[in-house]
């Protein structure tokens, strides 16, 4: 299997392994929320913004710091363990299908010391079963070594200062000034996602006065964390990238604008690749701007905007071909990069009790027409040439079966979930919704992560359906079910719908 195919299936998995914790957190919501401003129904709006943002969260914001612990309940003391069965189908770019059944073993543990502490485990471990012939990289089934999957200490100085009645740091209780330390692994996402939305092993430090605040990062991602160049040896199991920046956010009212920079570098030591005469070397090192705005349009409306422009520099292709069709190495030339993307959203409320809510999102990517792929740097970018391809280290839903990379692509998406049956005892808390993707490039001529056509800009449409379901407070069901309808001139002879399905079945005690 390729290593392209290999990228394919890890960002394949990625997705449904978050939607076990869509399902528990997003379904165990309390049953009141504390009203926003906006006029009626915003108490309804509040609660399904908060199932969005836990949606890009995963499991472990279950577990978070509450705001209400009481300062006389000096220590408090979580633990427990979630069971985790999941089956996986999904056909690949050349039409093939695979199975896949994972068990996963996740134990956790936290203490919260008044609020103002607090110190977070979580692990995992668990094994991959295929079916034969179906592994992903080729080593067949395999044990899923034990991991600290998260693991953080957080120190909140305003509650801290209100438990004891002390000034550290200048955070008075009654001031408007507030210091937050937090260290560890943990995810970090900004904003839409669009930018940043990765695991890392580091430090956040955020100061908040009055409307303001400002959030500095820097941290390392975890060595197993998979890389968004398939070509580079190790991309899967051995990546080391480096994340220094800082957000500033404004508290408006109704509205929250941001605005950010962030660094970008790589330290990954597996940085060749010797293939025959031909020998790639890989330097990918990055920086970005971004700003926008996240906040309410009326109490029945939500609204999500980032843009980000990408500079910094990267490594050239290091082959050409030759005119009787064969390949020979050239000398790769360390070029510029000038890239832009923006993501839209728009949630509406209808603000009934099955709490029914329609979507939009709008994502656009700039890509390069001479880049191979819009990833990798083994055929990647022209040497000599200025790179034009948007790549970043998001978390943007682009879909299940074809699921792209959010470079050089025009996207469209159309949802609607719903509560079908709010009042009937163990279905109340059963969501079910579907997306609908219309999928573009932004230019016909440059590439994506597959291979196409360089004469089509339209790709596609996706349907994606799901359900979320709480049986009971220990037992959850998450089904996925999406298939890709790809426009024949734009792929060729692999044509075929792409079909993706996945289930999973949580137990926790």
């Amino acid at each position: 299997m390729t290593p392209s195919n290999v990228h394919y299936f890890l960002v394949a998995m990625r997705k449904p392994l978050l939607v076990v914790g869509i399902a528990v957190a997003a379904l165990a919501l309390p049953a009141s929320a504390q009203p926003v401003p906006g006029g009626p129904g915003a108490e309804s709006l509040q609660r399904q913004a908060r199932i969005d943002e836990l949606q890009k969260f995963e499991l472990d914001n279950r577990y978070r710091a509450n705001e209400g612990v009481p300062a006389g309940q000096r220590v408090l003391f979580d633990y427990g363990v979630f069971l985790q069965f999941s089956y996986l189908s999904l056909d690949d770019a050349l039409g093939a299908n695979h199975g896949l059944r994972q068990y996963d073993v996740v134990p956790y543990v936290r203490f919260n010391i008044d609020g103002a502490q607090e110190l977070f485990l979580r692990g995992r471990f668990g094994y991959r079963d295929f079916n034969y012939g179906d592994s992903f990289d080729g080593r067949g089934d395999e044990p899923i070594d034990g991991d600290l999957d998260r693991g953080y200490y957080s120190f909140d100085t305003r509650r801290y200062n209100a438990a004891y009645n002390k000034k550290v740091l200048g955070a008075d209780p009654s001031s408007d000034f507030n210091f937050v330390f937090k260290g560890g692994r943990d995810l970090t996402y900004w904003a839409n996602g669009l930018v940043l939305g990765t695991t890392l092993d580091g430090i956040t430090v955020t100061l908040e006065k009055g409307a303001l605040g400002v959030d500095v990062i820097a941290g390392i991602t975890p060595i197993r964390t998979v890389d968004f160049d398939s070509s580079r040896p190790g991309f899967d199991y051995n990546t080391r990238r480096g994340f220094y920046g800082a957000i500033a956010k404004l508290n408006a009212g109704d509205h929250q604008p941001f605005l950010y920079g962030l660094i970008q570098r790589d330290y990954n030591e597996m940085d060749t690749l010797d293939l025959g005469l031909i020998q790639t070397d890989y330097e990918y090192n990055s920086w970005y701007i971004g700003f926008g705005s996240t906040g309410a349009l009326g109490p029945n409306l939500r609204y999500g905007i980032e843009f980000a422009y990408e500079g910094g520099t990267t490594l050239s292709n290091s082959f050409e071909a030759s005119g009787a069709g064969g390949l020979f190495p050239i000398e790769q030339t360390e070029d510029k990069i000038a890239a832009a993307a923006l993501d839209i959203r728009l949630d509406y409320f209808f603000n009934d009790r099955r709490q029914t809510r329609l979507s939009f999102e709008f994502l656009a990517a700039t890509g390069d027409k001479d880049r191979g792929t819009s990833t990798n740097t083994f055929n990647g970018n022209a040497s000599g040439t200025e790179d034009h391809g948007f790549n970043a280290f998001g978390l943007i839903n682009t879909g299940l079966a074809l699921a792209p990379d959010p470079s050089n692509l025009l996207l469209l998406r159309f949802g609607v979930a719903t509560l079908p049956l709010p009042d009937h005892g163990i279905f109340s808390r059963m969501q079910i919704g579907v997306d609908f993707f219309v999928i573009n490039k932004l230019q016909a001529e440059a590439p994506i992560d597959q291979v196409t056509s360089g004469e089509h800009r339209f790709l596609g449409v996706e349907p994606d359906l799901y359900l979320n379901w709480q049986v009971t407070s220990d037992l959850t069901l998450a089904l996925r079910y999406g298939v890709f309808f790809p426009n024949s001139q734009a792929f060729g002879a692999n044509d075929e719908p792409r079909q993706f399905f996945y289930g999973g079945l949580t137990f926790s005690f």
